[in-house]
């Protein structure tokens, strides 16, 4: 009879156990859940529920390979965007508990939304499909994307006639473009490699293997001292311009209430990275010593006059002065646009 009494105190006391935990766990879940949304900023303390702290002799959590004890969103260990994390619960009775969550990190200031009016309007050839933009005096270059049709060109401001141009092979789908002193530097987008050309001929010089952190090539700059890649993530990818196979660092990219991804078509200006999102019409100003979006452009109202299917989509951005182009993938025209 007594061991039947201990054994059911046993199972009482285990049945309690699990209780409890199953209910930090719930706790935190409602907790993360509500945090989600709301998001956190750089040195913001998160505020665990007490039915987690008070049964908790430690927490931790994990990010990648990286393990935290300091309950402080710290941008040594978290980036701005969405963070993949697992909350470690040891509790006070021995058990460990796992949790996965998303921590959203967000920029302390609301990007401004950025005026502009339209000042001229240029022909572009409806039949390139642009992945890469940008003008050096009154000379476009471009990357044109698509299987069988890629290739980089370039041509006067105001007409469609190519002064030079290169085709790529078949199986390369070009993807964003950009000035290196005389040279010019393209990616592709699946092919894991880039290629360097005269800037004078579009002569064809060297081609370059991507770091394997980055993905796949979207977008394409240069700030005049590094290479920034874009791969359709949150992420961009300083390369170096002497060897772009080597990363140097990358950022994450966030506003003040939400996550950026699906970064595609890239312009450096004036100590700001402009980044186009694909498939939305607007067009981001970002710091790139943090990533955080400083401000929107929206260009709503041109982009539904050029854009019929979900392909012909705003990409792309190139600065004439401090006046900005705009164009988009076989759009017939390019915009020049004065910031107010």
């Amino acid at each position: 009879m007594k061991k039947n009494i201990i054994a059911g105190l046993a199972a009482i006391l285990l049945l309690a156990s699990c209780n409890k935990d199953k209910e930090i766990l719930n706790t935190l879940n409602t907790y993360n859940t509500s945090m989600e949304a709301k998001g956190y900023h750089f040195g913001d303390k998160l505020e665990l529920p007490k039915e987690v702290t008070e049964n908790a002799e430690s927490v931790t959590i994990s990010f990648g390979d990286k393990e935290t004890k300091d309950l402080t969103i710290d941008p040594k260990f978290f980036t701005l965007g969405d963070n993949a994390v697992t909350f470690n619960i040891k509790t006070k009775g021995g058990e460990v508990l796992n949790q996965d969550a998303t921590i959203n990190v967000f920029a302390k200031n609301p990007e401004k939304n950025i005026a502009y009016q339209i000042v001229a309007e240029y022909p572009h050839d409806p039949k390139n499909f642009v992945q890469g933009f940008q003008v050096e005096g009154n000379t476009i270059y471009e990357s044109d994307g698509q299987n069988g049709s890629s290739q980089i060109l370039k041509y006067t401001l105001g007409t469609t006639t190519p002064l030079a141009s290169t085709k790529q092979a078949q199986e390369d789908f070009s993807e964003g473009s950009t000035i290196v002193g005389d040279k010019v530097y393209q990616l592709t987008w699946q092919s894991k490699k880039g290629y360097i050309y005269d800037k004078s001929s579009l002569k064809l010089l060297s081609e370059f293997a991507y770091p394997n952190v980055l993905g796949e090539g979207w977008g394409l700059t240069y700030d005049g001292k590094s290479l920034i890649a874009s791969d359709g993530s949150k992420l961009l990818y300083f390369l170096d311009v002497n060897d772009p196979s080597k990363l140097i660092k990358y950022i994450a990219v966030a506003g003040s209430s939400q996550a950026y991804d699906q970064l595609n078509e890239l312009e450096y200006h004036n100590g700001f990275i402009y980044a186009n999102v694909w498939q939305k019409p607007i067009i981001l100003k970002i710091n790139p010593a943090n990533g955080e979006v400083v401000g929107t452009f929206d260009f709503t109202d041109i982009a539904k006059q050029n854009t019929k299917g979900s392909d012909d989509v705003l990409n792309g951005i190139a600065f004439k002065g401090d006046n900005m182009l705009v164009t988009g993938k076989n759009w017939p025209k390019i915009y020049e646009v004065q910031i107010k």
